[in-house]
């Protein structure tokens, strides 16, 4: 080996490399290199000094991909052969039947590359193309000669070696073998005597030489396949040579190596491994003291418990075993003397929420029992909310169940004990023969009504202390639920502060290139090396992880502990004692999952919600129940008929005292409670209509007892009109002083018109008046007042047609006859009512609502009534005087004396008609109805002439007639409002065409 090194071609480098020398660069060179077989190790470094400097480092490039890793490349996974079809949509299937079929748009920043712009160059180059190719057309290529050698050699190596038989060339050639042997030397070529003749020298002769033939033939193949293999078989060895000095190297360093750990095991290893396994000993002195401590305090939670307990601290014990549990379940689990403990905390705990419920009731039967004389804030507000708290943090959910049931109680209470202290008042009523229900009938209505009042009073101090409990309770459930949705979200916020936090620790360990230690890691990692210690690394760094985790938990149990005391002992009073024995046995206790286990407890935010709802729910529960009992006091009252039969003035004082009551409840609870409304208003309808039955009755009775005569208006009705007429439509105040001094008046004065008027209809505005301050009083009837108006007016004007009209007064009020002055009244009295109806249809108008408008229509009706009976009444007049001009002008002859004594009659009962109406209506009315009138005196005239045969012609008859028409113009004429009456005469000497 030493002799080949020394004659080998290869030289050492300075970096203890070998290579080989290069060529120099102005060698000469062949036209191309001549053909080898491949290189039997490529994988090997050579001689060469640029192939170690171009193949993968197995030492450095171990962990880098480079191109040596690759396996498959896409010519090869687009004509995989394994496949029976070949994939023709490899890249349309996955984008798209556009993807190979898309023409690619030119660039713009590239020319456009055409046969032209290579024209220069192919003219310079034409000519030696040219001879180029005349060339290669002449001369063989020197490439293909040597193919053609190496494949002549080859065929004639082949030819030689087919002359060895083939049994020499088998695997399992072996001349041990009797059948190889004998077949290799043929022995039955020699003579099986002991000697030889020529003819056996001769065969063996020729044996041998045809078997050194054979040999000679293989050596030369075999040399000719060595010379093939030169390079590679010379590459080899010296890269086995190579290889030698690497190991031996490799070797030398292996042993410096590990002299070099053995001196740093025994100077630096051994001392600190000491003092590590002592405070690993020390750390497990300290967990096991800090055990101990725990279960001391553990022990200790029964104690803490009862005195919790005995001052009324249901939260602060629950916390208490909550945590304790916690801790037997996680750092005391399987300690044998604790194995009860869970069991007896379990039991605790089922007794601590029947104190709680039991407690809660009994806050709520002080709170709601109490006198209403006392303040009106929330009883023990500390104590409530603690009990709320306690309730919430053991899902004892129904406990609002409790307090409807009890707010029940409470309200059927407060009647009675208002009925019984109102009859201890009452001298005339005995408490002990009467019962309960007929003591408030036997009440006088002012009596009642004060009773009424002072229930109405107490059930607003009622409810107001309903709501301001109610709020409380509210407030710790709505403060629960936010502290809930707060941690939810400090939760979130925190994991993705440290998913943020993680990614910076990853990004920091890839640009430094690997990753970064824990100083506990990096210990484990140092304890660790060469499988030293294994188990007391990993204990040793639990120990460390578990004294961080107690320390934390220390302090948080000690906040807890302290937030506990704070929440729970605000409502009670007790000994610092207690309270010191208390800290220090909580804060021992490590609570680490104190506010996953709070968030455990308590409530959802579905379940909070629900619960925030019921609270409201029950606010107006106690609305309803308690105007549900007032409504019992207004039905027991009514049940005699009793509320029907008030006055006016007394029902609306009722109706206001229970919208006052109804409006202040609702403003208290928030919501709108019809059970009170409904029963005042089946109460005002049934007012109503006893209401206007009186009014109705009295209408009817002071119709029948009408004289229609013309009646003095006295002072107070007049102002009752001048309030109507300033917008006042409600009864004035009755004024004591200076009514009686003013005297009454002829007619009714209204915006400047006088109305003469009979008594009933001044009754009758009153009346309707009366009606309208119902609406005012009580506007939840007024659609039934409205059409019970209607019907009172309707009323009026039927029966007054009936007694008027229909000449029904004879024999009701015994009338001797029905004067014109008698129709003239009463269509004056019809048109004052016709001029108040459309006030009357305002003011109701304004206190409907818009989809309450269409019974207004009803006014409509009664006013077309009221004009058409007033059009019946003018008519019935000039049907009166048609008739006198028809009886009177039938005996009418044209004959002196003159003017006649027919006309003479006809001008006196006009100036009776006149006398008659004229102070009762107005002028124009007077000037219209005469207007008529001589409409049927002129009619009635010249059917008297065209029966007497009297013609227009300037005769004597025809002067009589016109002197008699003269006088009658002048009658006429002369009367007052009259004087400017166009009669138009002439129309008695026109002819019908």
């Amino acid at each position: 080996m030493s002799s080949n090194q020394g004659s080998s071609p290869l030289s050492q480098s300075s970096d203890g490399l070998f290579r080989k020398p290069r060529a120099p660069a102005n060698g000469p060179r062949h036209g191309r290199t001549p053909h080898s077989l491949p290189d039997v190790c490529p994988k090997e470094p050579t001689g060469e000094a640029g192939a170690l400097c171009d193949g993968p480092s197995v030492v450095v490039d171990q962990h880098r991909w480079t191109v040596y890793n690759s396996k498959v490349n896409l010519p090869a996974a687009l004509n995989d052969p394994r496949l029976a079809k070949r994939e023709s949509d490899f890249f349309t299937k996955t984008w798209g039947l556009d993807f190979t079929e898309t023409e690619v748009m030119p660039s713009f920043y590239l020319p456009n590359i055409s046969r032209e712009h290579f024209s220069s160059y192919l003219q310079e180059t034409a000519q030696r193309e040219k001879i180029h190719e005349r060339c290669k057309n002449i001369c063989q290529s020197k490439d293909d000669l040597s193919v053609l050698n190496i494949t002549n050699n080859h065929d004639k190596a082949r030819a030689e070696l087919e002359q060895v038989p083939k049994i020499f060339m088998k695997p399992e050639f072996m001349l041990n073998d009797p059948a190889t042997f004998n077949a290799v030397l043929p022995w039955s070529h020699f003579s099986v005597a002991g000697g030889k003749n020529s003819r056996d020298v001769a065969s063996s002769r020729l044996l041998q030489e045809k078997l050194s033939h054979y040999l000679d033939v293989v050596e030369v193949s075999i040399a000719r396949q060595i010379s093939l293999r030169s390079e590679a078989f010379f590459h080899a060895m010296s890269s086995q040579h190579e290889l030698q000095d690497r190991l031996r190297g490799t070797a030398d360093a292996v042993a410096k190596l590990r002299a070099r750990t053995a001196a740093i095991d025994r100077i630096m290893c051994r001392g600190p491994l000491r003092a590590l396994r002592d405070a690993l000993t020390r750390n497990n002195c300290m967990k096991l003291h800090n055990k101990l401590k725990l279960m001391a305090a553990v022990h200790q939670t029964q104690p803490t418990v009862q005195l919790l307990l005995s001052t009324s601290e249901f939260v602060g014990a629950l916390e208490l075993i909550a945590t304790t549990k916690e801790v037997l379940q996680q750092e005391l689990q399987g300690i044998h003397s604790f194995r009860h403990l869970g069991s007896q905390l379990c039991e605790m705990e089922r007794l601590i929420d029947k104190m709680i419920v039991a407690d809660f009731s009994t806050y709520v039967q002080s709170d709601l029992r109490r006198a209403f004389e006392e303040d009106s804030q929330v009883l023990e507000k500390d104590r409530l909310q603690s009990l709320v708290f306690g309730l919430l943090r053991q899902r004892k959910l129904d406990f609002l169940d409790i307090y409807s049931e009890e707010m029940v109680r409470v309200a059927k209470s407060v009647v009675r004990q208002c009925v019984v202290k109102s009859v201890l008042q009452i001298c005339e009523i005995d408490a002990d023969t009467v019962r309960f229900h007929e003591q408030m009938r036997l009440m006088t209505f002012p009596q009642w009504f004060d009773l009424l009042l002072d229930i109405f009073e107490h059930f607003i101090l009622f409810l107001k202390r309903i709501k301001a409990t109610l709020g409380v309770i509210r407030s710790v459930v709505l403060e629960v639920l936010d502290s809930s949705q707060r941690s939810r979200l400090a939760d979130v916020s925190s994991s993705t502060n440290h998913s943020d936090g993680r990614t910076n620790e990853e990004e920091e360990e890839e640009e430094s290139g690997g990753p970064a230690l824990h100083p506990g890691e990096a210990e484990l990692a140092y304890l660790t090396h060469e499988g030293l210690f294994i188990s007391d690394a990993l204990t040793l760094n639990e120990v460390e992880q578990s004294s961080h985790t107690a320390a934390h938990a220390q302090t948080r149990a000690q906040t807890h502990t302290d937030a506990c005391g704070s929440d729970s002992a605000s409502a009670t009073t007790e000994s610092s004692s207690s309270r010191e024995h208390n800290s220090n046995t909580t804060s021992s206790l490590p609570t680490g999952g104190a506010t996953a286990i709070g968030e455990d407890v308590m409530p959802s935010d579905l379940e909070l919600g629900r619960v925030a709802n019921n609270i409201q729910e029950l606010l107006y529960t106690s609305s309803d129940v308690s105007q549900d009992r007032c409504v019992k006091v207004l039905m027991t009252r009514a049940k005699d008929g009793s509320l029907e039969r008030l006055s006016s003035s007394e029902f609306v004082c009722l109706s206001q005292a229970v919208e006052s009551f109804v409006s202040d409840a609702d403003e208290l609870c928030g919501r709108r409670s019809v059970s009170l409304r409904g029963a005042l208003q089946s109460q005002a309808n049934r007012f109503v209509q006893r209401f206007h039955e009186e009014r109705k009755n009295k209408l009817s009775l002071l119709l029948d007892n009408e004289r229609w005569k013309q009646a003095d208006v006295p002072a107070e009705f007049q102002d009752l009109v001048d309030s109507i007429a300033d917008g006042r439509i409600t009864l004035p105040e009755r004024k004591h002083t200076g009514s009686e001094d003013r005297k009454p008046s002829e007619f009714l004065c209204v915006d400047g018109q006088k109305y003469a008027v009979v008594g009933t209809v001044l009754l009758l505005i009153r009346m309707f008046l009366e009606y309208c301050q119902c609406v005012n009083d009580i506007p939840s009837i007024t659609t039934d007042i409205l059409t019970r108006l209607a019907d009172l007016l309707k009323l009026f004007n039927s029966r007054s047609c009936q007694l008027v009209l229909g000449a029904g007064a004879l024999q009701v009020v015994g009338l001797k006859t029905i004067t014109t002055r008698n129709l003239a009244l009463v269509s004056r009295c019809l048109q004052l009512l016709v001029h108040f109806i459309p006030v009357i249809r305002a003011h109701f108008e304004s206190r409907l609502q818009p989809r309450q408008y269409s019974i207004l229509r009803h006014f409509g009706h009664i006013t077309k009534d009221y004009n058409d009976h007033i059009a019946e009444i003018s008519a019935k007049l000039v049907a009166i005087m048609d008739s006198m001009f028809e009886k009177a002008l039938s005996k009418y002859e044209v004959k002196a004396p003159m003017p006649s004594v027919c006309l003479r009659n006809v001008c006196k009962q006009m100036a009776k008609m006149h006398e008659a109406i004229n102070e009762l209506l107005p002028e124009e009315q007077t000037q219209m109805l005469f207007l008529r009138i001589n409409a049927s005196f002129k009619l009635n005239l010249k059917r008297q002439l065209a029966r007497l045969g009297v013609i227009n012609d300037g005769g004597p008859q025809y002067g009589l007639v016109m002197v008699d028409v003269a006088f009658y113009s002048e009658s006429v004429q002369a009367l007052r409002s009259l004087e400017h009456l166009d009669l138009n005469m002439p129309e008695i000497w026109e002819q019908k065409r």
